[in-house]
């Protein structure tokens, strides 16, 4: 027999067995695209995260200085941080201190808490900040420590509703501030602890807020993206002289943040593949089930073939491509499902979806795998069935 009629009579045994055939394929289908959507979700994560650290900028670097135990303060001075900056102004292109609370924004009868940062006026060159209205933050009002303030789409959209926020006055843990800029919306779909819920104010204005003059937090940014690591360098240098420990601070840029998620993320996608696997191990042990009760159904078939001649290699061949093709069926189906699954699974996750071409390394591999497995555990059935004695087959009722 060759490959071409064995194909077709497992194609017939399929359609003879429509349910059972369905029922045999059901571990195979779900394996299949439970891999496809584990594995979408996860490079659907990586994706926006990487976006939205590159969106940050990828000349981005972040400096932390730990405040230390009872009775100790840790910091750097402003001062200190810009000295450093002009000693490598081939490298370092702009400093801002951060300083970071939470609070309470009012305006009328709306409010909502958020977190207040007060940054300095090269902070919006830092982030690749854009205006939608108004002004940022100058250094006028770093100087006269002035009530103002930079809202996002968030803010606005909580506090003010259509209304245009420049130049009205919100309450800020009960002090009046003015809004004198609207930054511009990164996402279509502003939420609390998005890229747009943010309040920006003088960082000379913030300290006092928050009644702590100590700053623990810079973000820096290198010249190009080709200075990342001298910049780095030169940062972490200076912190170890002044500090004499290294455990004092933390200085990290968004390659080595990209990176480290790239490589953590990687891991956890092999794990939920694998993870998903063992459904199309599952699956291939239905595969044999199902195949073992065929050879049993067609005993006395297999006993006519021997009879007239038919070669232990041409019934393994077979059974095998019976077992192979029900599970590449399974493969195929759950391919579909996966991918029309995962597109409404990022969408409900308000993820962009995986691009398909950027999924065809999971669903060939995948695929392959669906259909090894169908090989694999049908080898026992196909090797049962050409053992058969062809005269007790040809006694079986």
């Amino acid at each position: 027999m060759n490959v071409f009629m064995a194909f077709k009579m497992a194609i017939e045994s399929i359609r003879s067995s429509k349910i059972r055939s369905l029922l045999t394929m059901l571990g195979v289908i779900i394996g299949v695209a439970a891999v496809i959507i584990l594995v979408n979700i996860v490079t659907a994560a990586t994706l926006s995260m990487r976006t939205e650290l590159e969106s940050m900028g990828t000349n981005l670097i972040q400096v932390s200085i730990s405040r230390g135990g009872w009775g100790q303060t840790r910091s750097v001075s402003l001062k200190e941080v810009e000295e450093l900056a002009e000693e490598n102004s081939d490298i370092i292109s702009a400093v801002s201190p951060v300083v970071t609370s939470m609070g309470t924004i009012k305006y009328g009868t709306n409010n909502v808490n958020t977190s207040i940062t007060g940054v300095s006026e090269d902070y919006s060159d830092i982030r690749s900040l854009d205006m939608e209205e108004g002004r940022f933050i100058s250094e006028a009002d770093i100087e006269g420590r002035s009530n103002v303030v930079v809202i996002g789409e968030y803010i606005r959209k909580e506090l003010f509703g259509t209304e245009s926020p420049i130049g009205q006055t919100v309450k800020i843990n009960n002090e009046k501030f003015t809004v004198v800029g609207l930054l511009k919306a990164k996402s279509t779909n502003a939420s609390a602890g998005g890229e747009d819920d943010v309040m920006l104010l003088p960082y000379s204005r913030a300290t006092r807020l928050i009644r702590n003059a100590n700053i623990n937090s810079f973000m820096v940014s290198a010249v190009s993206s080709d200075y990342m690591t001298e910049a780095t360098e030169a940062i972490e240098d200076f912190l170890y002289k002044k500090f004499k420990n290294d455990d004092y601070y933390n200085v990290l840029n968004t390659a080595e943040l990209i990176d480290t998620i790239d490589d953590a993320l990687s891991v956890m996608s092999l794990l939920m593949a694998g993870i998903a696997g063992i459904s199309l191990v599952v699956g291939g042990i239905g595969i044999m089930n199902i195949m073992l009760v065929t050879v049993s159904e067609r005993t006395r078939e297999i006993g006519i073939r021997k009879a007239i001649g038919a070669r232990r290699a041409s019934i393994i061949t077979q059974f095998l491509i019976e077992s192979a093709v029900i599970s590449c069926l399974g493969g195929l189906i759950g391919i579909v499902l996966g991918v029309v699954g995962s597109y409404f699974v990022c969408v409900a996750m308000d993820m962009s979806a995986v691009p398909l071409p950027e999924q065809t390394t999971v669903i060939l591999g995948s695929f392959a795998f669906s259909a090894v497995i169908g090989i694999f555990f049908g080898l026992y059935p196909a090797n049962k069935a050409a053992k058969l004695n062809p005269i007790d087959a040809l006694r079986t009722e």
